[in-house]
């Protein structure tokens, strides 16, 4: 399905700014969008939360499903 895989993608790509914030002390988002309070920063991070919470339902399906689905291109 195109939402899991966008879902993923967008967790990756927060995944390695947390990276960068832990290894680097640099939030690179907040350094593109001029800082962590800016409206489209927060929009971001909302954005990152929400996929992490769609990539949540990819843990309680059927393993049949998930191969079924990507075999239907």
């Amino acid at each position: 399905m195109i939402m899991d895989r966008i879902a993923l993608i967008v967790s990756i790509i927060g995944a390695l700014n947390w990276g960068s914030i832990g290894l680097f002390q640099f939030d690179v988002v907040a350094w593109i969008f001029g800082g962590q309070d800016t409206t489209l920063a927060r929009v971001i991070y909302t954005v990152v939360a929400l996929a992490g919470i769609w990539c949540i339902s990819l843990l309680f399906r059927e393993r049949d499903e998930v191969v079924e689905t990507s075999h239907t291109r």
